[in-house]
Protein backbone atom coordinates (compact mmCIF):
# COMPACT_ATOMS: atom_id res chain seq x y z
CA UNK A 1 0.00 0.00 0.00
CA UNK A 2 1.22 3.72 -0.98
CA UNK A 3 2.03 6.21 1.79
CA UNK A 4 -0.21 8.98 1.87
CA UNK A 5 1.21 12.67 3.21
CA UNK A 6 -1.91 13.57 4.49
CA UNK A 7 -1.47 17.41 6.54
CA UNK A 8 -4.24 17.10 8.79
CA UNK A 9 -2.94 13.76 9.53
CA UNK A 10 -2.60 13.81 13.32
CA UNK A 11 0.51 11.11 13.76
CA UNK A 12 1.99 13.80 11.61
CA UNK A 13 1.29 16.83 14.41
CA UNK A 14 2.30 13.89 16.98
CA UNK A 15 5.66 12.50 15.56
CA UNK A 16 6.62 14.28 12.15
CA UNK A 17 9.83 13.01 11.79
CA UNK A 18 8.76 8.96 12.49
CA UNK A 19 5.68 10.68 9.79
CA UNK A 20 8.45 11.10 7.69
CA UNK A 21 10.60 8.68 8.24
CA UNK A 22 8.01 6.52 6.80
CA UNK A 23 7.43 8.39 3.56
CA UNK A 24 10.89 8.18 2.72
CA UNK A 25 10.70 4.31 3.52
CA UNK A 26 7.93 3.95 1.48
CA UNK A 27 7.78 6.95 -1.55
CA UNK A 28 10.26 8.94 -1.02
CA UNK A 29 8.83 10.83 -3.90
CA UNK A 30 5.55 11.20 -3.51
CA UNK A 31 2.14 12.11 -5.43
CA UNK A 32 -0.63 13.25 -2.66
CA UNK A 33 -4.26 12.48 -3.63
CA UNK A 34 -4.52 16.36 -4.11
CA UNK A 35 -2.12 16.12 -6.70
CA UNK A 36 1.42 17.46 -5.22
CA UNK A 37 4.39 16.15 -4.58
CA UNK A 38 6.56 16.21 -1.75
CA UNK A 39 10.36 14.82 -1.45
CA UNK A 40 11.96 14.01 1.87
CA UNK A 41 15.46 12.57 0.82
CA UNK A 42 18.30 14.88 0.94
CA UNK A 43 19.56 14.48 -2.28
CA UNK A 44 15.83 14.91 -4.37
CA UNK A 45 15.25 18.58 -2.00
CA UNK A 46 18.59 19.76 -3.04
CA UNK A 47 17.84 18.56 -6.54
CA UNK A 48 14.62 20.76 -6.73
CA UNK A 49 16.32 23.77 -4.87
CA UNK A 50 19.12 23.89 -7.59
CA UNK A 51 16.63 22.94 -10.58
CA UNK A 52 16.39 25.51 -12.93
CA UNK A 53 13.43 24.08 -14.07
CA UNK A 54 11.51 24.87 -10.52
CA UNK A 55 9.98 28.27 -9.89
CA UNK A 56 8.60 30.31 -6.95
CA UNK A 57 6.66 32.30 -8.86
CA UNK A 58 3.66 31.77 -7.41
CA UNK A 59 1.83 34.88 -7.22
CA UNK A 60 1.35 34.35 -10.94
CA UNK A 61 -0.69 31.60 -10.35
CA UNK A 62 -4.42 32.67 -10.48
CA UNK A 63 -5.76 30.12 -8.08
CA UNK A 64 -3.01 30.99 -5.69
CA UNK A 65 -3.92 34.30 -5.98
CA UNK A 66 -7.80 34.25 -5.67
CA UNK A 67 -7.42 32.55 -2.22
CA UNK A 68 -5.45 35.62 -0.28
CA UNK A 69 -7.95 37.99 -1.97
CA UNK A 70 -7.49 38.19 -6.10
CA UNK A 71 -4.56 39.42 -8.01
CA UNK A 72 -5.40 43.04 -7.01
CA UNK A 73 -6.04 42.98 -3.33
CA UNK A 74 -3.22 44.55 -0.62
CA UNK A 75 -1.13 41.41 -0.24
CA UNK A 76 -1.01 40.19 -3.58
CA UNK A 77 0.41 43.84 -4.98
CA UNK A 78 2.60 43.16 -2.24
CA UNK A 79 3.85 39.47 -2.27
CA UNK A 80 4.17 39.68 -6.34
CA UNK A 81 7.40 41.73 -5.71
CA UNK A 82 8.92 39.83 -3.04
CA UNK A 83 12.55 38.52 -3.84
CA UNK A 84 11.22 35.10 -2.46
CA UNK A 85 8.85 34.72 -4.80
CA UNK A 86 10.80 35.71 -8.31
CA UNK A 87 12.66 33.47 -10.39
CA UNK A 88 14.71 34.63 -13.26
CA UNK A 89 16.19 37.78 -14.40
CA UNK A 90 13.58 40.05 -11.58
CA UNK A 91 14.81 37.47 -8.89
CA UNK A 92 18.33 38.33 -9.89
CA UNK A 93 18.22 42.40 -10.26
CA UNK A 94 16.17 42.49 -6.75
CA UNK A 95 18.48 40.09 -5.06
CA UNK A 96 22.07 42.24 -6.05
CA UNK A 97 20.23 44.99 -4.93
CA UNK A 98 19.09 43.92 -1.74
CA UNK A 99 22.25 41.61 -1.58
CA UNK A 100 24.41 45.00 -0.49
CA UNK A 101 23.48 45.25 3.10
CA UNK A 102 23.99 41.30 3.95
CA UNK A 103 27.34 41.01 3.75
CA UNK A 104 29.52 39.64 6.10
CA UNK A 105 31.20 42.82 5.94
CA UNK A 106 27.78 45.01 6.73
CA UNK A 107 26.54 42.35 9.38
CA UNK A 108 29.79 42.13 11.39
CA UNK A 109 29.27 45.82 12.07
CA UNK A 110 26.23 44.84 13.68
CA UNK A 111 27.91 42.22 15.91
CA UNK A 112 29.00 44.24 19.15
CA UNK A 113 25.42 45.50 18.75
CA UNK A 114 23.66 42.35 19.00
CA UNK A 115 25.88 41.40 22.00
CA UNK A 116 24.99 44.48 23.80
CA UNK A 117 21.45 43.49 23.22
CA UNK A 118 21.58 39.59 24.41
CA UNK A 119 23.31 40.84 27.35
CA UNK A 120 20.61 43.37 27.94
CA UNK A 121 18.07 40.80 27.93
CA UNK A 122 19.99 38.53 30.04
CA UNK A 123 20.37 41.03 32.85
CA UNK A 124 16.83 41.53 33.13
CA UNK A 125 15.90 37.55 32.39
CA UNK A 126 17.93 36.86 35.84
CA UNK A 127 17.88 33.36 37.20
CA UNK A 128 15.19 30.99 38.36
CA UNK A 129 12.31 30.13 36.00
CA UNK A 130 12.15 32.24 32.49
CA UNK A 131 10.31 31.92 29.34
CA UNK A 132 13.16 31.67 27.00
CA UNK A 133 11.19 32.45 23.82
CA UNK A 134 9.08 35.22 25.33
CA UNK A 135 12.29 37.00 27.64
CA UNK A 136 14.82 36.26 25.11
CA UNK A 137 14.30 34.31 21.16
CA UNK A 138 11.33 36.68 20.45
CA UNK A 139 12.35 40.30 21.84
CA UNK A 140 16.20 40.10 20.41
CA UNK A 141 15.59 39.23 16.65
CA UNK A 142 13.28 41.61 17.01
CA UNK A 143 15.18 44.78 17.71
CA UNK A 144 18.20 43.53 15.66
CA UNK A 145 15.83 43.57 12.86
CA UNK A 146 14.18 46.65 13.68
CA UNK A 147 17.79 48.26 13.92
CA UNK A 148 19.05 46.88 11.09
CA UNK A 149 16.09 48.32 9.34
CA UNK A 150 16.36 51.71 11.05
CA UNK A 151 12.94 51.51 12.73
CA UNK A 152 12.38 53.36 15.80
CA UNK A 153 11.84 51.27 19.14
CA UNK A 154 8.61 52.46 19.66
CA UNK A 155 6.89 51.27 16.62
CA UNK A 156 8.55 47.59 16.55
CA UNK A 157 5.82 45.89 17.86
CA UNK A 158 3.62 47.71 15.52
CA UNK A 159 5.70 46.27 12.48
CA UNK A 160 6.00 42.61 14.23
CA UNK A 161 2.19 42.50 14.59
CA UNK A 162 1.46 43.31 10.88
CA UNK A 163 4.15 41.24 9.51
CA UNK A 164 3.39 38.57 11.53
CA UNK A 165 -0.43 38.54 10.09
CA UNK A 166 0.95 39.00 6.58
CA UNK A 167 3.50 36.39 6.77
CA UNK A 168 0.44 33.25 6.55
CA UNK A 169 0.42 34.17 2.82
CA UNK A 170 2.76 31.95 2.60
CA UNK A 171 0.60 29.14 3.98
CA UNK A 172 -1.17 26.52 1.62
CA UNK A 173 -4.59 27.06 3.02
CA UNK A 174 -5.29 30.61 4.19
CA UNK A 175 -8.59 30.31 6.27
CA UNK A 176 -10.95 33.77 5.74
CA UNK A 177 -10.42 35.00 8.85
CA UNK A 178 -6.25 35.34 7.78
CA UNK A 179 -7.15 36.48 4.64
CA UNK A 180 -8.89 39.67 5.97
CA UNK A 181 -6.70 39.97 8.43
CA UNK A 182 -3.68 40.47 5.83
CA UNK A 183 -5.09 42.38 3.58
CA UNK A 184 -5.85 44.86 6.41
CA UNK A 185 -2.24 44.68 8.06
CA UNK A 186 -0.51 45.26 4.36
CA UNK A 187 -1.86 48.50 3.73
CA UNK A 188 -0.99 50.04 7.39
CA UNK A 189 2.58 48.76 7.31
CA UNK A 190 2.74 50.39 3.98
CA UNK A 191 1.36 53.35 4.92
CA UNK A 192 4.05 53.69 7.98
CA UNK A 193 6.96 52.86 6.26
CA UNK A 194 6.00 55.48 3.10
CA UNK A 195 6.18 57.93 5.71
CA UNK A 196 9.50 56.68 7.55
CA UNK A 197 11.06 56.88 3.58
CA UNK A 198 9.49 60.49 3.73
CA UNK A 199 11.46 61.69 6.76
CA UNK A 200 15.01 59.81 5.45
CA UNK A 201 14.25 61.48 1.95
CA UNK A 202 17.11 64.82 1.99
CA UNK A 203 18.65 63.78 5.26
CA UNK A 204 22.20 62.74 5.45
CA UNK A 205 22.65 58.62 4.68
CA UNK A 206 21.53 56.98 7.57
CA UNK A 207 23.95 53.85 8.23
CA UNK A 208 20.59 51.31 7.92
CA UNK A 209 19.10 48.92 5.25
CA UNK A 210 15.75 51.28 4.93
CA UNK A 211 18.09 54.16 3.78
CA UNK A 212 20.51 51.85 1.39
CA UNK A 213 18.28 50.19 -0.36
CA UNK A 214 16.63 54.03 -1.24
CA UNK A 215 19.89 54.91 -2.99
CA UNK A 216 20.68 53.90 -6.43
CA UNK A 217 23.19 51.30 -7.00
CA UNK A 218 25.16 51.91 -10.86
CA UNK A 219 22.12 53.33 -11.84
CA UNK A 220 19.86 50.81 -10.58
CA UNK A 221 17.33 51.76 -8.06
CA UNK A 222 14.24 49.73 -6.19
CA UNK A 223 11.20 51.29 -6.94
CA UNK A 224 9.34 52.41 -3.64
CA UNK A 225 6.73 49.43 -4.23
CA UNK A 226 9.82 47.18 -3.91
CA UNK A 227 11.12 48.73 -0.91
CA UNK A 228 8.02 48.31 0.72
CA UNK A 229 7.06 44.52 0.08
CA UNK A 230 10.84 43.36 0.76
CA UNK A 231 10.64 44.98 3.78
CA UNK A 232 7.86 43.74 5.09
CA UNK A 233 9.27 40.32 3.77
CA UNK A 234 12.71 41.11 5.88
CA UNK A 235 11.03 42.52 9.36
CA UNK A 236 8.93 39.07 9.23
CA UNK A 237 11.28 36.45 7.99
CA UNK A 238 14.18 38.28 10.27
CA UNK A 239 12.53 37.60 13.46
CA UNK A 240 10.26 34.69 13.15
CA UNK A 241 13.37 32.31 11.68
CA UNK A 242 15.62 33.31 14.40
CA UNK A 243 13.10 32.83 16.90
CA UNK A 244 12.40 29.18 15.92
CA UNK A 245 16.17 28.59 15.52
CA UNK A 246 16.81 29.80 19.02
CA UNK A 247 13.61 28.03 20.59
CA UNK A 248 14.46 24.44 18.65
CA UNK A 249 18.04 24.74 18.91
CA UNK A 250 17.81 24.74 22.71
CA UNK A 251 15.37 22.56 23.31
CA UNK A 252 17.35 19.91 21.17
CA UNK A 253 20.74 20.45 23.39
CA UNK A 254 18.30 20.17 26.54
CA UNK A 255 17.29 16.69 25.04
CA UNK A 256 20.43 15.51 24.42
CA UNK A 257 22.81 16.89 27.54
CA UNK A 258 25.92 15.36 26.30
CA UNK A 259 25.44 17.71 23.19
CA UNK A 260 25.08 20.85 25.70
CA UNK A 261 27.99 20.29 27.37
CA UNK A 262 30.04 19.63 24.82
CA UNK A 263 29.59 22.83 23.67
CA UNK A 264 29.26 24.11 27.19
CA UNK A 265 33.20 22.22 27.30
CA UNK A 266 34.58 23.33 23.98
CA UNK A 267 33.21 26.89 22.33
CA UNK A 268 34.99 27.00 19.52
CA UNK A 269 32.14 24.35 18.02
CA UNK A 270 29.66 27.01 18.15
CA UNK A 271 29.48 27.78 14.40
CA UNK A 272 29.03 23.83 13.47
CA UNK A 273 26.68 23.50 16.74
CA UNK A 274 24.22 26.35 15.03
CA UNK A 275 24.47 24.54 11.55
CA UNK A 276 23.90 20.83 13.12
CA UNK A 277 20.74 22.41 14.90
CA UNK A 278 19.58 23.70 12.35
CA UNK A 279 19.87 20.60 10.40
CA UNK A 280 18.19 18.57 13.27
CA UNK A 281 15.21 21.09 13.21
CA UNK A 282 15.02 23.50 11.34
CA UNK A 283 13.02 26.57 11.53
CA UNK A 284 11.58 26.36 8.34
CA UNK A 285 10.11 22.92 7.65
CA UNK A 286 9.36 22.84 3.40
CA UNK A 287 10.39 25.16 -0.03
CA UNK A 288 7.96 24.64 -2.30
CA UNK A 289 8.15 24.81 -6.10
CA UNK A 290 6.04 24.95 -9.42
CA UNK A 291 7.43 22.68 -12.03
CA UNK A 292 8.09 24.43 -14.92
CA UNK A 293 9.60 21.66 -17.00
CA UNK A 294 9.28 17.62 -16.52
CA UNK A 295 11.50 16.90 -13.85
CA UNK A 296 13.47 13.69 -13.08
CA UNK A 297 13.65 13.50 -9.42
CA UNK A 298 14.52 10.69 -7.72
CA UNK A 299 13.65 8.26 -10.43
CA UNK A 300 10.29 9.90 -11.06
CA UNK A 301 9.11 11.99 -13.52
CA UNK A 302 7.50 15.53 -11.79
CA UNK A 303 5.31 16.64 -14.51
CA UNK A 304 5.41 20.11 -16.07
CA UNK A 305 3.08 22.58 -13.99
CA UNK A 306 2.86 20.37 -10.69
CA UNK A 307 3.31 21.50 -7.29
CA UNK A 308 6.28 20.07 -5.04
CA UNK A 309 7.20 20.13 -1.52
CA UNK A 310 10.75 19.66 -0.45
CA UNK A 311 10.26 18.98 2.95
CA UNK A 312 13.47 20.51 4.79
CA UNK A 313 13.01 18.64 8.59
CA UNK A 314 12.82 14.97 6.53
CA UNK A 315 15.66 16.00 4.29
CA UNK A 316 17.82 17.02 7.61
CA UNK A 317 17.22 13.28 8.58
CA UNK A 318 18.60 11.31 6.06
CA UNK A 319 20.33 8.70 7.45
CA UNK A 320 21.47 8.04 3.78
CA UNK A 321 23.21 11.60 4.10
CA UNK A 322 23.39 11.83 8.09
CA UNK A 323 25.04 8.95 9.66
CA UNK A 324 22.76 8.55 12.95
CA UNK A 325 20.67 11.46 12.10
CA UNK A 326 18.40 11.78 15.18
CA UNK A 327 21.81 12.41 17.21
CA UNK A 328 23.19 16.01 17.57
CA UNK A 329 26.53 15.60 16.46
CA UNK A 330 28.12 19.14 17.04
CA UNK A 331 31.00 18.67 14.91
CA UNK A 332 29.17 17.64 11.54
CA UNK A 333 30.31 19.71 8.78
CA UNK A 334 28.95 17.69 5.79
CA UNK A 335 26.84 17.56 3.84
CA UNK A 336 25.47 21.67 4.07
CA UNK A 337 22.30 21.96 6.07
CA UNK A 338 19.42 23.07 3.66
CA UNK A 339 17.88 24.79 6.76
CA UNK A 340 18.76 28.33 4.88
CA UNK A 341 17.68 27.03 1.13
CA UNK A 342 20.07 25.90 -1.46
CA UNK A 343 20.76 27.35 -5.21
CA UNK A 344 19.40 30.71 -6.37
CA UNK A 345 17.14 31.38 -3.45
CA UNK A 346 19.76 30.67 -0.90
CA UNK A 347 19.15 32.74 2.59
CA UNK A 348 20.38 36.50 1.72
CA UNK A 349 20.29 36.52 6.20
CA UNK A 350 21.37 33.30 7.13
CA UNK A 351 25.07 35.15 8.21
CA UNK A 352 22.98 36.75 9.98
CA UNK A 353 20.71 34.32 11.49
CA UNK A 354 23.72 32.67 12.63
CA UNK A 355 25.51 35.27 14.21
CA UNK A 356 22.22 35.95 16.41
CA UNK A 357 22.02 32.04 17.15
CA UNK A 358 25.57 31.68 18.29
CA UNK A 359 25.30 34.93 20.49
CA UNK A 360 22.25 33.72 22.18
CA UNK A 361 23.65 30.12 22.84
CA UNK A 362 26.99 31.36 23.80
CA UNK A 363 26.21 34.29 26.62
CA UNK A 364 23.59 31.42 28.24
CA UNK A 365 26.28 28.83 28.50
CA UNK A 366 28.91 31.52 29.44
CA UNK A 367 26.48 33.30 32.12
CA UNK A 368 24.32 29.93 33.63
CA UNK A 369 26.00 26.66 35.39
CA UNK A 370 22.86 25.57 34.90
CA UNK A 371 20.09 24.96 32.09
CA UNK A 372 17.22 22.93 32.56
CA UNK A 373 13.92 22.46 30.91
CA UNK A 374 10.65 23.11 33.46
CA UNK A 375 8.06 20.92 31.41
CA UNK A 376 7.72 18.82 28.46
CA UNK A 377 4.51 19.87 27.05
CA UNK A 378 5.53 23.00 25.11
CA UNK A 379 3.09 24.49 22.51
CA UNK A 380 4.41 25.19 19.08
CA UNK A 381 3.35 27.81 16.24
CA UNK A 382 0.71 27.50 13.47
CA UNK A 383 2.52 28.05 10.61
CA UNK A 384 2.00 25.13 8.24
CA UNK A 385 5.63 25.98 7.10
CA UNK A 386 7.03 27.20 10.16
CA UNK A 387 8.13 25.36 13.35
CA UNK A 388 8.76 27.04 16.44
CA UNK A 389 7.70 26.72 19.91
CA UNK A 390 5.95 29.59 21.57
CA UNK A 391 6.81 28.92 24.84
CA UNK A 392 9.72 27.49 26.55
CA UNK A 393 9.92 27.29 30.28
CA UNK A 394 13.72 26.99 31.76
CA UNK A 395 15.01 27.13 34.95
CA UNK A 396 18.56 29.23 35.05
CA UNK A 397 21.13 28.96 37.73
CA UNK A 398 24.14 30.74 37.62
Amino acid sequence: MSALYDLNDPALAADRFGYYRRLRETEPVHRTPLGYWVLTRYDDVAALLRSPHSSSAFPKEPGWAMTRGGPTCPVMRSVDKWLLLQDGTDHRRLRRLIARVFTPRFIDRLRPRIVEIVDGLLDAMGDGEVDLIRDLALPMPVAVVGELLGIPVEDRARCRDWTDKVGYVLDPDVSPSRRIAMNKAEPEFRRYLLGLMASRRGADPEHDLLSVLMRAEDGEQLTEDEIVANILLIFNAGHETTVNLIGNGMLALLRQPEALEALRADPSLMPTAVDELSRFDPPVTLATRIATADLEIGGRTVPKGAHVMGLLDAAGRDPERYPDPDRLDLARTEPKTLAFSAGPHFCLGAVLGRLEAATVFSRLLERYAKIEPVREDLPVNKHFNLHGLLELPLRLTH
